[in-house]
């Protein structure tokens, strides 16, 4: 029978989550007020739609699967904005719970006190802060779920049991939310599968991820086979998306801080400073206390292999043979374009980093008292990244939409047809959204397909995106073509984004031609009339299919593991 749950027991299990929750609201404050996430990549909106650009049959690549499936289903029941603001601090909150997980599994002699140490490692870091800032949010969910990946599986080859199998598949499919995501949770599952252990075979272990994540990777394989996203090489952004070096550390030193984004707008203040060289020291000296006792454990060293491996290959990238050797790649296969991204994959060196820095308080026991240690690391930790409280000093926050955007959706959506938009930029600047870039909203908020080149503008140099239809409407516009010439490329809307930047050519003159739709001082609705051509059925169909059998897996996995999870907590005989 089941020994009783004191309340010393249940308080101290609740300790390291909610140390964590405590870190992710501190992180994401401005967001818990109502309003929408507008930020660089990060783009929420009240409501989504099944189009072919969230089901990856338009132009660009399925960079947004499932993600973009997962909102246009879940919106007609919550608010877009609650919910991606909800998804982005679960996964903040899911980092440090699950970092202090896995060092209570790993290094137990580490007690409370390590799991603390290992939860604000995960939380409190340039990754995080950096990530951010770029508005990637649900890459967060990714990494937010590895520290559960690698534990699911170090207790499969421990011992094998249904809830563990179905632990395994849940978190890599809810990794899977973004391909980047998935690619990270595949990594740290294959790797963590040499750790020793008398359970689940490795051979076994390795058919189980590999099954796993290519059926979670089923929705993007699918749109990637049959949309028009990769017919284009994206090799012009691999040298502007490379690594970054921070002030006072060179490349590798600032990936090894768990910093170095290419955006080096999307970086907090202390970071953009010779700050950046004693903070990344101080995170460095903590995980570096821990090694001489994590060392000496082989469940543990394949973790600390990928944390060095996760650093140095996106250093080796960031040289000049390895921007030339993944420039070549990316051309020979534009499908590989996911890796243009560097700093991304340090995401890998995240387990390894926390199971270390927990480790640290079982390295100085002799001389200090775990407590102690973890204090003192913790408020380092802090203390060389103030910045990344209360939404990274306020630029992570919540915005309101003019009331004329929901006017201008509800119209679109009255009548769907693609819609080409200017000023011609993919990215936006609104003065009601805050002084930085993002993308347009529009393209997540309407049932039809917003025209949108994907051209970027990275540190005054252009890369083009996949959008080969949208940048010739784009060039009529630009151009001042007739609206006969508008509507018979499939044209049914123009909308003009008032205030922000970006080319208008002499588009005046198709304007001109155009009955308004609506006006305001923020939006212009202009009505073309032309019809576009929706994906043909069939693709439809099997992208819908292939994104129900990754939501099988996720909701499968889950009700499983909590089913068999609570079968095996109740006492025998009641």
């Amino acid at each position: 029978m089941s020994s009783p749950v004191t309340p010393g027991r249940r308080a101290r299990e609740w300790a390291a989550p909610g140390y964590a929750l405590l870190l992710a609201l501190a992180v994401t404050a401005p967001l818990l007020t109502p309003g929408y996430l507008l930020l660089r990549d990060a783009v929420s909106t009240p409501r989504s739609y099944f189009s072919d650009a969230a089901l990856g049959l338009s132009e660009s690549a399925p960079r947004a699967l499932p993600q973009d499936f997962l909102i246009a289903a879940l919106t007609p029941l919550v608010d877009g904005g609650v919910l991606v603001k909800a998804l982005l601090i679960g996964g903040i909150f899911l980092a440090g719970w699950g970092a202090g997980r896995l060092a209570e599994l790993l290094v137990p002699d580490a007690g409370m006190p390590g799991q603390l140490v290992a939860a604000t490692l995960a939380v409190w870091n340039p990754y995080v802060a950096e990530r951010l800032l770029q508005g990637h949010w649900s890459l967060l969910v990714g990494y937010g779920c590895l520290p559960w990946v690698a534990a699911a599986v170090v207790r499969l080859r421990s011992e094998a049991t249904g809830a563990r199998w179905a632990t395994l598949v849940f978190w890599i499919a809810l990794a899977g939310l973004t391909p980047t995501g998935l690619l990270l949770a595949a990594v740290v599952a294959l790797v963590c599968v040499v750790v020793p252990g008398d359970g689940v075979s490795r051979l076994w272990c390795v058919g189980a991820v590999l099954t796993t994540a290519v059926l979670a990777a089923s929705p993007w394989l699918v749109a990637s086979a049959l949309g028009d996203g990769l017919g284009s090489s994206p090799s012009p952004g691999v040298i502007a998306f490379a690594a970054r070096a921070e002030p006072g550390l060179g490349t590798l030193g600032s990936l090894a801080g768990l910093g170095g984004i290419w955006n080096a707008e999307a970086v907090p203040a202390s970071r953009a400073t010779l700050l950046a060289l004693p903070a990344t020291v101080v995170l460095l000296a903590v995980v570096a206390v821990g090694l001489p006792t994590v060392l000496r454990r082989r469940s543990v060293l394949p973790l600390l292999v990928l944390a060095a491996v996760g650093v140095l290959l996106p250093a080796a990238a960031a040289t000049g043979l390895g921007l030339a050797v993944l420039r070549d790649v990316v051309e020979a296969v534009p499908a590989v374009g996911i890796l243009r991204d560097g700093q991304k994959w340090v995401a890998l060196a995240m387990p390894g980093y926390a199971v270390a820095g927990a480790a640290a308080v079982v390295t100085l026991r002799g001389r200090l008292r775990p407590p102690i240690t973890a204090l003192g690391a913790v408020v380092a930790l802090i203390a060389v990244l103030p910045d990344l409280v209360f939404g990274v000093w306020g630029t992570v926050t919540s915005v309101r939409y003019p009331q004329g955007w929901p006017i201008v959706a509800r119209m679109i959506d009255a009548e769907p047809a693609d819609v080409a938009v200017l000023p011609a930029d993919s990215m936006r600047q609104f003065g009601w959204a805050g002084p930085a870039p993002v993308l347009d909203p529009l393209p997540r908020w309407v049932r039809a397909d917003v025209l949108a080149t994907g051209d970027l503008t990275i540190s005054g140099k252009s890369v083009p995106g996949e959008g080969g239809h949208a940048r010739e409407v784009q060039r009529m516009l630009l151009a001042g073509a007739p609206a006969e010439t508008l509507a018979g490329a499939g044209v049914g809307w123009v909308v003009v984004e008032s205030g922000s930047a970006g080319s208008m050519g002499i588009a005046q003159q198709s304007l001109a031609q155009l009955p308004v739709a609506y006006r305001d001082t923020e939006l212009t609705l202009y009505r073309v009339g032309g019809v576009s051509q929706p994906a043909p059925q069939g693709k439809r169909a099997a992208v819908v299919a292939a994104h129900l059998v990754w939501l099988a897996l996720l909701i499968g996995g889950g009700i499983w593991a909590l089913v068999r999870r609570r079968r095996k907590d109740v006492p025998s005989g009641t």
